[in-house]
């Protein structure tokens, strides 16, 4: 038992340090884009702080299409159109 404790505690700590130097990271990261902000708004004495686009090189997920494909239609005929009334019956019923 002492070997799986001392896995687990090795393994809990592990998670633990990752996890304090992303929140380190991304404070610091948090902090210099405020910085960055307040000497730009000091050397232009008016202007608005506006958030900076910073890029990490990281890749993106590309942005999704504004239009979609266009609705397909289909037309029924009257006795297919009646079949489909019953079908949607039924399964409302729970047939």
């Amino acid at each position: 038992m002492a070997e799986q404790e001392t896995l687990s505690r090795t393994t809990g700590a592990t998670v633990l340090t990752l996890v304090v130097v992303a929140c380190a990271a991304g404070l610091a990261d948090a902090l210099r884009r405020r910085v960055r902000v307040r000497r730009r708004t000091r050397n232009h004495p008016g202007a608005e702080p506006t958030a900076m686009h910073t890029h990490h090189g990281a890749p993106v997920i590309p942005r999704q299409r504004v239009t979609g494909p266009s609705a397909e239609t289909v037309r029924l005929t009257e006795a297919e159109r009646d079949a489909f009334a019953v079908l949607v019956r039924r399964l409302a019923e729970g047939d």
